[in-house]
């Protein structure tokens, strides 16, 4: 007989990653709990997705991080708790850690092998011992760094989850930070274009986060998302994309010191896009380093069973999905405030990434060969 499956309580469920980890919770055949501020919000948009939760079958708590008493009784409820919530709330975890050791029965914060009252707190971006910020984000990369400390130090069983950058909000500027549609005519690069980022599917992000929440190999580990084909440089998107258009666009390259000065001279929240930015298109965030398989292990090593949205099939129904959804819901093309405009471009490219990174032989024009979400947005809590 199956042993059954975890509870699973998301904080910040109604934010960007976190209606994704619904989503897929839920999926997967998790008992899911999202926990919201007000279950009844005025905001139709905020409502209207409250709703398709409940159409799930999510149960909808209220809860609020400010709230000791709502938070112990969210907690109580379930087994795991994952938080999604946005950038300026991080240190406000903490509050969370806290009514996390106080509901977990003592057994479970000292029994290495419970899953009870796992946590999965808000990271869901480039890893932290290896960011390599210079501007504003250092506030980000020190308070992550601290919450980290607290869980251990409270002896509470953890998962740091490190997806990189999100494909939906990354990929239809072709990797472009300082953009808020397709490249014209023009491609400006960080550094000399040859570091790999990794772009990975909101989807795919979720299902790996919630395949880990009853896995023991991910217990008390760090959950690196990087998948050899979703790993691509500057110099491969754009040559990619010119594959894409027929079409070649002139490259701009900017030295570090001049993307720094961008860096610093630029104001919120562009500064911090192009800080994690630089961070991975620079100085390697995201794969300028060796996993550690003593502290960490990779989703899609532990999970080659996920069906990455690279898959033409997977790619072509959520291409209908989208066209049918918006065709009903009559939604214009903004769908969360950014460039969520042109999703089937994400998906077009993963799949052409995918199609040539089948060969290990198969090169980009430029000699350049393949191999085989940060986000800004506050979010419920």
């Amino acid at each position: 007989m199956a042993s059954e499956k975890s509870k699973i309580l998301i904080v910040g469920s109604t934010g960007y990653i976190g209606k994704f980890i619904v989503s897929a919770s839920v999926r997967l055949g998790h008992p899911t709990f999202a926990m919201v501020r007000d279950p009844a919000p005025a905001d139709p948009a905020k409502a209207k997705l409250l709703q398709s939760f409940s159409d799930l079958g999510v149960t909808i708590v209220r809860g609020d991080l400010n709230d000791h008493e709502s938070l112990m009784k969210s907690i109580k409820a379930v087994d795991v708790v994952i938080s999604a919530i946005g950038i300026k709330q991080i240190k406000e975890q903490i509050k969370l850690i806290a009514a996390i050791k106080e509901a977990a029965p003592r057994k479970s914060i000292s029994n290495k092998s419970s899953n009870k009252q796992r946590f999965f707190p808000s990271e869901f971006g480039t890893d932290i011992d290896h960011g390599h910020v210079v501007g504003p984000s250092k506030m980000q990369f020190e308070a992550k760094p601290q919450v980290r400390q607290i869980i251990k130090d409270e002896g509470i069983p953890y998962t740091f989850v490190v997806c990189n950058f999100f494909a939906g909000y990354f990929l239809p500027t072709i990797g472009q930070a300082a953009l808020s549609g397709l490249p014209t005519d023009k491609y400006t690069i960080l550094g000399n274009g040859n570091t790999k980022a990794v772009f990975l599917d909101e989807d795919d992000i979720a299902t790996f986060t919630i395949k880990a929440v009853d896995d023991p190999r991910t217990l008390n580990k760090i959950l690196h998302m990087r998948p050899a084909m979703n790993s691509l440089s500057q110099n491969e998107l754009i040559a990619l994309w010119e594959k894409k258009t027929g079409k070649t666009f002139e490259r701009i390259y900017l030295p570090e010191e001049e993307v720094v000065k961008k860096i610093l001279e630029s104001p919120f929240p562009l500064n911090i896009v192009l800080d994690v930015c630089y961070s991975a298109y620079v100085k390697g965030g995201h794969t300028g380093f060796e996993i550690d398989p003593a502290v960490a292990v990779e989703a899609s090593e532990l999970y080659p069973d996920v069906l990455l949205a690279q898959n033409e099939g997977v790619i072509r129904e959520k291409r209908e999905r989208e066209r049918d959804r918006r065709t009903k819901e009559g939604e214009d093309r903004q769908l969360h405030g950014r460039r969520r405009s042109v999703p089937v471009l994400c998906f077009h490219l993963l799949a052409l990434i995918h199609s040539l990174s089948l060969s290990s032989c198969t090169a980009l024009p430029g000699g350049v060969a393949t191999g085989g979400g940060f986000t800004t947005t506050n979010s419920d809590n």
